[in-house]
């Protein structure tokens, strides 16, 4: 008898080129979409990349904005636009990590511009059509399948040299949206399997990166892994972790990678007595009995925070983001009470182990 569920899989356009050195096909892939003066935006870091990257473009780049930065705040993304609309560019080009993804699809929402995505990092943003901005505190986020980029070039030399922190914190952020994926309640045979193989690759490559940082497969695999949990979380909603990252990140302006990292321990440990399929499939996906201790040590590997009060997190704003997150997350199949996500965030606030 066929037990498969009901679903529905409407999968997104998008264009991906993956491999070392693929980076120079930018020109031709703008070509592709007619785009005849592209923007190039990225992070202040970012600028010599960015530059390098578009000076085979010639009279095709019309300039480049080096502006973008966590949680893309709403006045940074109207500057942004108007400095896009004045230079008239007619397609975007994100050169960089979630926050220059972030910026390009703010642009993208607002002048309805095509993107194309050069990932520097592993948050996997360029697989989805979700979008956030935020003013006074509070994060927005949305959903527009306009600011979903038409295409992406994942080249593994744009993150080569990547140090081992940024990488794993990017790579368990990446991580997040697949662990999400798997007890959405849109969740489907198709994106239970991606995310499978997508947090099986993150973890492989982990287990290899610190010895060898600098490799090229290595490099490649997590990008893999990126798109793989990034487009799973395209098709699925979002429940309490993201929920979290962004009520917290949003309010206190919070390292995004670093968040996800710190806080999805926990919240694996929190809902695995109500998830006991999802749960098995992280054990084989990541080859761990435990997987809240086994992304724990992930962390702590790299020496990322252990402590939402090492971030900067008032113990006494607690109760009232506990209240706001568990609200947030209502819609999602497993909602814990504020209760329960209180006693979440004052764990990750003592830094005491996931439990």
């Amino acid at each position: 008898m066929n037990t498969t569920p009901a679903y529905t899989y409407d999968a997104a356009p998008q264009r991906v080129l993956h491999g070392p050195g693929r980076a120079a096909e930018l020109g031709a892939e703008l070509a592709r979409l007619g785009a005849r003066r592209a923007l190039l935006l990225c992070s202040p870091g970012q600028r010599t990349l960015a530059e390098r990257l578009a000076a085979p473009l010639g009279a095709g780049c019309a300039g480049v904005i080096a502006t973008a930065r966590v949680h893309v705040p709403v006045a940074l993304a109207q500057a942004a636009a108007a400095q896009a609309r004045a230079l008239q560019a007619d397609a975007l080009v994100a050169v960089g990590g979630g926050s220059t993804q972030g910026l390009a699809k703010a642009l993208a929402l607002e002048l309805a511009l095509p993107v194309l995505a050069l990932p520097t990092t592993y948050a996997g943003s360029e697989a989805t059509a979700i979008y956030g901005l935020t003013d006074q505190g509070h994060k927005r986020t949305g959903r527009e399948a306009r600011v979903r980029p038409l295409g992406v070039i994942y080249d593994p030399e744009l993150s080569r040299a990547l140090p081992l922190a940024t990488s794993v914190a990017s790579a368990l952020n990446g991580m997040a949206h697949a662990v999400e994926a798997l007890y959405a309640p849109d969740a489907s045979p198709i994106t239970d399997a991606l995310a499978r193989q997508g947090l099986r690759l993150f973890a492989q490559g982990l287990t290899g990166l610190p010895a060898a940082p600098q490799d090229l497969a290595l490099r490649g695999q997590l990008l893999s892994a990126a798109w793989l949990c990034g487009h799973v979380l395209d098709q699925t909603r979002m429940g309490l972790h993201h929920r979290l990252c962004h009520v917290l990140g949003g309010r206190f302006d919070l390292p995004h990678a670093e968040l996800h990292a710190l806080l999805l321990p926990h919240v694996v440990a929190t809902l695995a007595p109500h998830m006991p399929g999802p749960l098995q499939a992280l054990r084989e996906a990541l080859g761990q009995a435990e997987p809240a201790a086994a992304l724990q040590a992930l962390a702590d590997s790299a020496g990322l925070p252990r402590s939402l009060q090492a971030l900067g997190v008032p113990a006494d704003a607690l109760a009232e983001l506990a209240r706001q997150a568990a609200d947030e997350a209502r819609s999602h199949r497993l909602t814990p009470d504020m209760a329960t996500v209180l006693a979440l965030l004052q764990r990750a606030h003592a830094g005491l182990p996931a439990a």
